[in-house]
């Protein structure tokens, strides 16, 4: 371990907190539509964030896209597909969980669990030889550090439920279960972006820079989530009868939907760059770090958009402790990377 801090950690870092920032607010225009219904807004986010920003962004900077995806063989695209698929069931979980337990407990949940999982399963699967070493015993460190600051602030978070209603406390229990499952399944997302690095390898070859190689790997990685998000949507509008409401709110709250997705998708964008700049671990500690940004602007949003308005004193301390916490994390995980 050196005792200077490289460039391109500093500037991974950066674009982390960045992409951590816009995932952490990407949400918050769900709470504006009065007459679109939950599906209605979730339809246009899905569209939006895994359809058509993913494919402009990479046919508008990775050279000869369609070149670079006839010259891989059919299982370069099975893993991130097959794990696509898997977040996207873990994506309609989670604009549920946002809808039953508010924006700072059900990131802290589901981005808690996401991120450990995210976080181990590359380090172990492609960087296994830096488990041993003082720069994995860091990150192990700094993981425990982040484990500890989530479960502060899920318990801040329960405190304040309790304090709302009888029956808040009431359907915490099922709504916490919905949490739980999609945090299992939300790293998978990071699999698929992780098992798709020969697809960014293609891209080089074909005269994009690593930088924006990894542009190509997006609209794989995202095509089985949003299968899964469309057809979703698409049952929920036909059940609910729902479909109408387009008429009549289009011009005045259709724009929260699709700002969701431009939102989601640039931070997606931003964290696939920084992975690049933080190196060989860039899809273990760089998921990490972008997922500590993340709940620590979601939780900070949830308080400017009094969702702890209520909540009795001891939960905000509990809150702030847990956010200290997980700026401690940052700190430890970005030096196991130096």
């Amino acid at each position: 371990m050196t005792d200077t801090i490289a460039p391109g950690l500093i500037t991974g870092v950066a674009l982390t907190l960045l992409g951590g920032i816009l995932a952490g607010i990407c949400m918050l225009p769900m709470k504006f539509p009065k007459r679109l219904q939950w599906e209605n807004t979730w339809l246009l986010f899905s569209l939006v964030a895994l359809l058509f920003l993913p494919w402009a962004l990479a046919g508008i900077l990775v050279p000869n896209l369609p070149n670079v995806y006839g010259a891989l063989p059919a299982r370069a695209f099975l893993a991130p597909v097959a794990f696509s698929a898997g977040w996207g069931v873990a994506q309609v979980l989670f604009g549920l969980s946002v809808a039953r337990l508010g924006v700072a407990l059900a990131y802290a949940i589901i981005i808690g669990l996401g991120t450990v999982l995210g976080t181990l399963v590359p380090l172990f699967v492609k960087a296994g030889q830096v488990v041993g070493t003082w720069r994995g015993m860091l990150i192990f460190a700094g993981i425990a550090v982040m484990v500890a600051g989530i479960a502060v602030s899920a318990w801040a978070g329960r405190m304040r439920e309790r304090a709302a209603s009888a029956a808040a406390a009431q359907s915490y229990g099922g709504a916490l279960a919905l949490a739980v499952l999609c945090g299992l399944l939300a790293p998978m997302l990071n699999y698929a972006f992780a098992f798709g690095e020969s697809i960014a390898a293609a891209a080089v070859r074909h005269g994009a820079s690593a930088t924006m190689a990894v542009y190509a790997v997006w609209p794989v990685a995202l095509l089985g989530g949003l299968v899964v998000n469309v057809a979703y949507s698409a049952w929920l509008l036909s059940r609910n009868r729902t479909w109408g409401r387009y008429r009549q709110a289009w011009r005045s709250e259709a724009w929260s939907g699709c700002l969701m997705g431009i939102l989601w998708m640039a931070a997606m964008a931003v964290y696939g760059v920084s992975s690049v700049y933080l190196g060989a671990l860039g899809t273990s500690v760089g998921w990490a770090l972008f997922q500590i940004f993340m709940i620590m602007t979601a939780n900070l949003s949830g308080v400017l958009t009094g969702e702890w308005a209520q909540a009795p004193p001891a939960a905000r301390r509990r809150l702030w402790f847990g956010l200290a916490l997980l700026a401690s994390a940052t700190i430890v995980i970005a030096l196991g990377n130096r």
